[in-house]
């Protein structure tokens, strides 16, 4: 099924601040760095935007232009779907020509997923993308949210030569910002909430920003952006475990209108060589379904046929997403099955598009 409907444009409300040469456009979608206590349970609950601004005076010391927009309706991450990332796209879509970079303000929970997204549905993007979010609401006070929030402005308005040193969508948190589709999150109670396993840090903030500028993702097409505003939303993910049952999986696999799995598998990308388990697999292709091996692990990637378990996975079709997230994968399946590339899902998948893999 393809989201086609767009939600209306949101009503866009701008604050100036200081006339600069960089105008960066903030976009505010919710999260726990806009967000306040109850009194009564001390649950998190979203708060009016600019409230959030009243808490950051030193937002008027940055050397840029800030405009702000946000949600009618801030949400919690975990509410994230797709229809939020088509919103993300159009507001920066309506707004790249007049501003130098964009700073999204997102959940933590699933900001690696819709980062990551942002990363295939923002094609030829010349511009900075930078998510950033928080553990602690702005108003705590040990929170680590001023800081992410002003070195990502920082970030988002960085020129050399008149042009953006940054040219992709990233994701800044506790002092470094990562390729925004190599991340995953790792910690729910530190600050350092997110890591790239299987790439390097972009740029470590110290006394001074050290910009690796040798792994920033270079956009040798050029042309125009192009938004992606159409993504498959028939896709699984399904995580491999000791004593996983048959019923269970062919149930999932039997999902009306199931387009895409993505099947996260033991190490090095090894599964089950259970006659039931690859006969499931191999019905399941044979019906026109991708589906695409990523591994469990922390780190490391996927390398099919390099053991037993492996191999018949590799025999049957299935796709490798080697070093790639979870994250990065599901967005991407997402991405190439609603642009309906079919007959060139396998090689699209496994070559690097937005940096995604190795």
């Amino acid at each position: 099924m393809l989201l086609q409907e767009l939600l209306p444009k949101t009503q866009l409300t701008f604050l100036k601040f200081n006339q600069m040469d960089s105008k960066v456009l903030l976009i505010y979608t919710g999260g726990t760095i806009g967000m306040i206590k109850k009194a009564s349970n001390e649950a998190l609950y979203p708060f009016d935007f600019q409230s959030l601004l009243k808490n950051i005076p030193e937002l008027k010391l940055l050397n840029c232009i800030i405009d702000v927009v946000s949600f009618d309706n801030p949400i919690d991450s975990s509410n994230v779907n797709l229809n939020h990332w088509i919103k993300i796209a159009e507001i920066i879509e309506l707004h790249y020509e007049s501003h130098d970079g964009f700073v999204v303000l997102h959940g933590s929970d699933t900001m690696s997923y819709s980062s990551s997204a942002l990363s295939f549905m923002l094609d030829n993007l010349n511009k900075p993308v930078i998510f950033t979010g928080s553990q602690l609401p702005i108003g705590d006070l040990r929170t680590d949210a001023k800081e992410n929030l002003i070195t990502s402005i920082q970030l988002a308005s960085l020129k050399k030569n008149g042009n953006p040193v940054i040219k992709e969508v990233g994701l800044y948190f506790e002092y470094k910002l990562y390729r925004a589709n190599r991340t995953t999150k790792i910690n729910a109670d530190h600050f350092e909430a997110f890591t790239s396993a299987n790439y390097p840090v972009l740029v470590n903030s110290g006394v001074k920003l050290n910009i690796h500028h040798d792994l920033l993702f270079k956009n040798n097409i050029g042309g125009k952006l192009k938004v992606h505003k159409k993504m498959s939303d028939s896709v699984v993910l399904i995580k491999l475990f000791p004593g996983i049952k048959e019923l269970t999986l062919s149930s999932i696999l039997q999902t009306p209108n199931l387009e895409g799995v993505v099947l996260e598998t033991y190490g090095s990308g090894n599964a089950p060589t259970a006659n039931w388990f690859l006969n499931l697999i191999k019905d399941a292709i044979s019906k026109g379904i991708y589906i695409v091996n990523v591994t469990q692990c922390f780190g490391g990637m996927v390398q099919m046929g390099q053991y037993q378990t492996s191999h018949k996975l590799q025999e049957m079709g299935v796709i490798s997403a080697k070093d790639m997230t979870t994250e990065s994968a599901v967005t991407k399946m997402m991405y190439l099955l609603g642009s309906k590339k079919q007959s060139e899902f396998k090689s699209n998948f496994e070559t690097s598009i937005r940096g995604e893999l190795s």
